[in-house]
């Protein structure tokens, strides 16, 4: 099966898998970051090269991210209803880019997921409030 994608491409999810089997949900929501971030980046990359192929690859990949980011949202947390905000207005921007590309929104999609990110780096490293 790994023999017809390209190596690169069987290295990534080989990588994926190790992470996703040894995580616990905080490292599987940093992961699911990770790939729409760098979907993301790669859709806009394939975008600005003319490379429609690259692009629906990065897109799906964007969005599968989303929906795992969106599935996995505790509903009954403080911020379940902005998180299911930002991931349901991300899903639409990236659905929206599949036939009629859109930089800016998904440029900006990619800047809060960037800041989303931060924000959970940032409250790992905080000690504990009491």
């Amino acid at each position: 099966m790994l023999a017809l994608t390209d190596p690169h491409e069987a290295y990534r999810r080989s990588s994926l898998d190790a992470r996703v089997q040894g995580g616990d949900s905080a490292a599987l929501v940093q992961l699911c970051l990770e790939q729409a971030i760098a979907s993301l980046g790669s859709a806009l990359f394939a975008q600005e090269r003319g490379d429609p192929m690259l692009r629906s690859k990065a897109l799906t990949r964007a969005l599968t991210a989303i929906t795992a980011l969106e599935m996995g949202v505790d509903r009954e947390a403080p911020l379940a209803e902005a998180l299911l905000q930002v991931y349901g207005a991300a899903r639409q921007a990236v659905l929206g880019s599949v036939i009629d590309f859109h930089a800016d929104l998904l440029a900006s999609v990619r800047q809060d997921f960037l800041e989303i990110e931060a924000a959970l780096r940032g409250a790992e490293r905080s000690p504990a409030t009491e």
